[in-house]
């Protein structure tokens, strides 16, 4: 049986470190070039760290080495060790220069065309030198890998109920609506009140409907006693679908929260179409029990004081 104690004393981040590397390049060599140290104390480093638990944490083979279930359980483990150091090192970095850093997101098209950078805007008023890098990283593959691996701090975007990651914390800022765009220069643009169905022939911008998106299209069609019309473009493209929107030719249903942000920007207009109800809870998704960056609790903040914002506009759009 392993004992755990005092291997604190005995297991060094230089162990943690060149095990991850040779993990990742599955082979000692490769590992030894990418650190710049020699096979040698790579081999020593390895078989040192399997002497002091007492278990195999890689099989050898013609092909290189495979991490066992005891190397993945460490690599993973080493894995929330540096990420904490990294966040510590930061922490410190915010406390000797608040108006400098790095704060990484992850965030689906939709999010980054509209919610992002209204987040963003006030985020940068506050920290002008901060650099903010956004990934694309969808929430609606429900993998969230770019979370668990470390690579970003938060993601932006749809939460699934009930939301059944254990390892993982969602903050929900505001229910997604689906909304219905047109161009500024569209006839459409111009009128008081519409019905859905007087929009079925229209040219339509439409996802795949074996999407996300195209499955609720076809229930909010389908809760209008409506079949989901033929499109004239299918595209999972925001950028795509808002371009041509804006000509004033095609008409789509988007995400609420952007058009409330974007709609000016992208020169769209919302149509007064009455829709049902089918809120989809948006918001923030972290790793449980990970130390969060002052930058990442100040985005937070920001994208609650957005969330407010979005809420009245949404009361000020339905009363007009």
């Amino acid at each position: 049986m392993l004992r755990t104690d005092n291997l604190g004393a005995r297991v060094k981040l230089r162990h943690l470190q060149i095990l991850m590397a040779v993990a990742q390049s599955g082979s000692m060599a490769k590992a030894a070039n990418s650190l710049s140290i020699s096979h040698p104390v790579i081999s020593k480093a390895i078989a040192e760290l399997e002497q002091t638990l007492g278990v195999r944490l890689f099989d050898r083979g013609s092909q290189g080495v495979e991490p066992t279930m005891y190397g993945r359980a460490l690599v993973r483990c080493g894995v929330a060790v540096f990420d904490e150091l990294q966040q510590g090192l930061r922490q410190v970095g915010f406390l000797a220069d608040p108006t400098v850093g790095q704060l990484r997101i992850g965030a689906g098209e939709a999010m980054a065309a509209g919610l992002v950078p209204a987040i963003a805007e006030r985020l940068l008023r506050q920290f002008p030198k901060l650099i903010l890098d956004a990934a694309h990283a969808d929430t609606g593959t429900l993998q969230y890998r770019e979370l668990r691996e470390r690579q970003v701090e938060l993601m932006v975007g749809r939460i699934p109920t009930p939301f059944g990651q254990d390892d993982l914390r969602a903050e929900t800022l505001f229910d997604e609506q689906l909304l219905v765009a047109a161009g500024m220069q569209s006839p459409w643009a111009r009128r008081r009140r519409i019905e859905l169905s007087e929009l079925i022939n229209e040219p339509w911008v439409l996802a795949p409907s074996e999407s996300l998106p195209g499955q609720l299209y076809e229930e909010t069609f389908g809760m209008s006693g409506l079949a989901v019309p033929r499109p004239s473009v299918v595209t999972l493209s925001i950028h795509l679908c808002s371009t041509m929107v804006a000509t004033g030719r095609f008409v789509a249903l988007l995400p609420g929260s952007l058009l409330r942000l974007a709609a000016k920007r992208l020169s769209l207009s919302i149509l007064p179409v009455e829709l049902p109800s089918l809120p989809r809870p948006v918001g923030i998704i972290t790793v449980k029990n990970r130390t969060l960056s002052p930058f990442a609790e100040r985005f937070i903040e920001c994208a609650r004081e957005v969330a407010k914002s979005l809420a009245a506009s949404g009361r000020r759009l339905r009363s007009s």
